[in-house]
């Protein structure tokens, strides 16, 4: 690699040739504050917050674009950039409304830190009556415009790394907004519920859809048997939520805060990760041995479901027909779990705590009632909105004690566990399928071809003489391109795992919030990735679905077997070519 020398504030630095100031001044232990960059997806240098003086130059430059020469001499932190930076905020601000005391975003949010950080104490062009813009079309996300700062990072994650596009900055000059094209609702245009826009914005002006209310109601009610279960991904990121490091497996004090929030029962969802294994792996082998459609492409995350019923409709017969694990869950809870403890079944209240928004959209999606008339999971909650529950309820998340899951489903394997990262669908059926086709145990259970955070990862396995070519895909722009190849005929694979968000659940739209900066030099995905594969060897000592005591217990006493009569009752659903535009209905359905 090339390197140069540059003066940073009088001191040298070298840095790569191909850096830019934001990163050579990093290297020199400096953050630069930004306001609209993220790496590698919206690199505009628009809002002019990361001024900097270079000597020789004429004007102030943007350290977030402005690469680096061998010789440059930099300043960051002369009157002329403190000045810039602090009248560029203050006109910002003037058409922000400033309701930070019960702003969501209070103390996690960067325009607030900002202020802070550039000495802003006083506002001199605000405008003290501008009026909440909110928008709460979708299930998911709720949009308040007058919080918005035109950063242009939602515009950009969604048209760069999930490719639906469909918002956009509308109008010009001081009416500048974004919004969906022709004025339309977030739910009347083809948003997928990815919620990538919530955990890349910098203010308060897009939010999860906050469904805590109808879960404190539900505790608090007599009547309801409440259990929770949690997402795998959860455990390595709630931590954040209360300054701990990024990648803190919190497992233990998850459990004991949601027990100390009074829930009668605290699961695992991914002991129905396992279960979702066994039945997806059946379809598998039955597809790969029957000359079903390939590829076979898993369902687990909804915002990829939801996006192949918008835009690639033709794959709908390739989509597994299994539930995802939090609907497999729900059903479980609903039926074997309530008959097991004597609980009428509308008695028994669901709650899932989730790394995704796009579960808060999948719980009320046809075909998701297990039990005529009752929905598998009653109300889904973001990692976030965990967070501030145990805040709220006074709870010392740090100074918690470690206890166990609750039986039952508490009991789960590391294919379970493995869930959270992008390629760990496929590696735990891999686990489980490997050893039902070919009928021996498996020497070595890690497949570590289809782990990582690339966009794509493709690997081939011999199963009995037979090869199978498999392919791991996260992120819809990557997913829309590997597609269009295999609609092409330049590719084929046999079983393809699609996660909506770049590198699966651990950097889900319900995930905790952090800043551009902090994004910009680390890279969640991989670190949260390596605690769940770090978890599964720490915590759990079966590492093969079909190994599960629990699961075995299920198909012997309640289920019959995989893929079997009540299985595809209970644990399968349907899928409906929707419009990009909810409201024009298409009829043709696929699936059980």
């Amino acid at each position: 690699m090339n390197t140069v020398t540059v003066k940073i504030n009088n001191m040298e630095v070298q840095c790569p040739s191909t850096a830019t100031i934001l990163e050579a001044a990093k290297l020199a232990g400096m953050e630069i504050p930004t306001l609209c960059f993220l790496k590698e997806i919206n690199e505009i240098g628009a809002c002019r917050i990361c001024v900097v003086e270079v000597k020789g130059a004429r004007t102030l430059v943007t350290a977030c674009v402005y690469p680096v020469a061998d010789g440059m001499e930099i300043f960051t932190n002369t009157e002329r950039v403190r000045k810039s930076r602090q009248m560029t905020l203050e006109l910002i601000l003037s058409n922000h409304r400033k309701d930070c005391l019960t702003c969501v975003r209070n103390q996690n949010c960067e325009l607030q830190k900002l202020c802070i950080d550039l000495g802003v104490d006083q506002i001199r062009f605000a405008d003290d009556n501008l009026q909440p813009e909110i928008e709460a079309s979708t299930a998911h996300l709720v949009r308040d415009n007058s919080k918005c700062v035109l950063c242009r990072r939602c515009v950009a994650v969604c048209k760069d790394d999930q490719e639906v596009a469909v918002i956009g900055a509308n109008e010009r000059g001081f009416a500048t907004h974004i919004g969906c094209a022709l004025g339309r609702d977030l739910g009347e245009v083809g948003c997928v519920s990815c919620g990538q826009c919530i955990v890349y914005c910098p203010t308060g002006a897009l939010t999860e859809r906050d469904d805590t209310a109808e879960v404190y109601a539900a505790l608090a009610d007599p009547t309801k048997h409440v259990v929770v279960g949690t997402a795998p991904a959860v455990r390595v990121a709630l931590g954040e939520c209360f300054g701990m490091p990024i990648g803190t497996n919190v497992e233990g004090k998850m459990v004991t805060s949601l027990r100390r929030l009074g829930f009668d029962k605290v699961f695992d969802v991914a002991a129905a990760a396992d279960l979702t294994v066994m039945e997806e792996g059946a379809e598998i082998i039955d597809r790969v041995t029957t000359g079903a459609p390939l590829p076979a492409i898993t369902s687990c995350s909804p915002g990829w479901v939801r996006y192949c019923e918008m835009y690639h409709p033709e794959f709908l017969p390739n989509l597994s027909s299994c539930k995802s694990p939090q609907q497999m869950f729900g059903a479980m809870m609903k039926t074997y779990y309530a008959e097991k403890m004597g609980i009428d079944p509308k008695d028994v209240y669901v709650v899932s705590i989730m790394p995704c928004t796009a579960k808060k959209y999948e719980i009320r999606r046809p075909y998701q009632q297990a039990i005529p008339g009752l929905y598998d999971i009653d109300a889904v909650l973001t990692t976030r909105e965990l967070g501030r529950m145990i805040a709220g309820a006074g709870l010392l998340f740090t100074d918690l004690p470690d206890e166990d899951f609750d039986p039952a489903f508490g009991v789960s394997t590391g294919a379970g566990y493995i869930f959270g990262a992008s390629g760990g669908v496929m590696e735990a059926a891999l686990r489980t399928v490997v050893e039902k086709v070919t009928g021996k145990a498996l020497d070595q259970v890690d497949f570590t071809e289809v782990r990582g955070i690339k966009g794509l990862k493709e690997a081939s396995y011999d199963l009995n003489g037979q090869e199978v070519k498999v392919a791991v895909v996260s992120g819809l722009k990557n997913t829309g391109d590997l597609l269009t190849r295999i609609k092409n005929g330049e590719v084929h694979y046999d079983v393809i795992e699609v996660m909506a968000c770049p590198g699966g659940c651990v950097n889900g739209g319900g995930q905790p919030i952090q800043t551009g900066f902090v994004r910009t030099f680390n890279d969640l995905r991989a670190i949260r990735g390596a605690a769940i594969y770090q978890g599964e060897i720490d915590d759990r000592p079966i590492r093969k679905a079909h190994e599960n005591p629990l699961i075995q217990e299920l198909y012997e006493t309640f289920l019959g077997e995989p893929g079997g009569h009540l299985a595809h009752e209970l644990l399968h659903t349907k899928y409906q070519e929707q419009s990009k535009y909810p409201g024009i209905e298409v009829e043709q359905k696929y699936g059980k």
